[in-house]
């Protein structure tokens, strides 16, 4: 059975909607792995390394910050990424929102709250500085970017064509909901997939 690494946006968690529509559209024909990320990218892109290297996806789908990450670790993993809203500048939306925060869905470990700092702002803009460095041109055919057209947080679609071929749109917003997904995620993954 094929294997898809779903991966969270800031804000969300491995049991937020995207994740849960995305495992039930899958249900019979794929494993989705939905974990929940570290908040601190270093340590967030390791986490997705790991999880990488011991079940060995064949897809990786990304929402948001989980885009940006999976657009970091797909060519050194060698691995197909749909990018969903990918947040390529993470620090223009955390600066923004300062303090203490709630993941809109539950985590694992219960722990709920979350602070946005300068320090975490510093961490994101190192990674920022180093997203594109293992791009490889010979994986431009494989990693799709979906955006939606209602977005009103992230419009990267320009940066992601620099790099990246394939760029498709949904009626939607920067979070999809569980009909986006199944209209016009699991469709795209299908074609990734075969």
């Amino acid at each position: 059975m094929k294997k898809i690494l779903f991966l969270h946006g800031f804000y969300a968690s491995g049991q937020c909607v995207p994740a849960v529509a995305l495992s039930e559209a899958f249900e019979g024909r794929a494993e989705v792995i939905t974990p929940d990320l570290p908040m601190h990218p270093k340590e967030a892109v390791r986490f997705i390394s790991e999880l990488i290297a011991v079940n060995r996806p064949d897809l990786l789908i990304g929402n948001s910050c989980g885009a940006f990450y999976a657009q970091m670790v797909a060519p050194v993993a060698g691995v197909p990424a749909l990018l969903g809203n990918p947040y390529f500048r993470m620090t223009e939306f955390l600066k923004q929102r300062i303090g203490e925060h709630q993941y809109k869905s539950l985590r694992k470990d219960g722990k709920q709250n979350f602070v946005i700092d300068e320090a975490l702002i510093e961490e994101f803009a190192e990674m920022e500085a180093i997203q594109f460095d293992n791009y490889n041109p010979e994986l431009q055919d494989r990693i799709w970017g979906l955006f939606g057209e209602q977005d009103t947080l992230a419009h990267f679609e320009p940066l992601f064509l620099e790099h990246y071929n394939h760029s498709f749109h949904f009626p939607g917003g920067h979070t999809p909901t569980a009909d986006e997904v199944r209209t016009w995620y699991v469709p795209l993954a299908d074609k990734m997939l075969g």
